[in-house]
């Protein structure tokens, strides 16, 4: 039994070249990637993730405005029965320079499990994978 993961761009954002190399990485890993492209909308990570049963689910936003994106969506992840499942966030998620340690204490309180900031590389978020769910890909 694998790991299934529901993935995508969230809100407005259009921003594919990352998108397309996680997805890459997370493939060659062995992991089941459900890629929902661009301006993916909170329900629809849902959606897929129930669908699917998936195991995780990772949000990317590159235009600034992943703050205001994410809002919300571990409440309706837990509305959905998702109540457990992990979100990771990664990119430049807020507009101008931001001490990173204060974006990712946002966003833990915003019920992220993982947050990386600009530049974190796929290996270390399929380590993170297998270590928040406990086994090997």
């Amino acid at each position: 039994m694998g790991v299934t993961l529901v993935m995508g761009v969230i809100g407005a954002d259009v921003h594919a070249v990352g998108n397309k190399i996680l997805e890459y990485a997370f493939t060659q890993a062995g992991i089941n990637v459900i890629n929902l492209g661009v301006m993916v909308a909170q329900e629809e990570y849902i959606a897929a993730a129930v669908e699917t049963n998936a195991d995780i689910i990772v949000v990317s936003s590159l235009y600034g405005h992943g703050e205001i994106d994410c809002r919300g969506l571990r409440e309706k992840c837990d509305e959905a029965g998702l109540k457990n499942i992990p979100l990771y966030v990664g990119g430049n998620l807020v507009v101008g320079k931001s001490d990173f340690a204060e974006v990712e204490k946002r966003f833990i309180e915003m019920g992220f499990t993982r947050v990386y900031p600009p530049g974190a590389t796929p290996e270390q978020c399929i380590k993170d994978i297998e270590e928040d769910l406990g086994k090997k890909i």
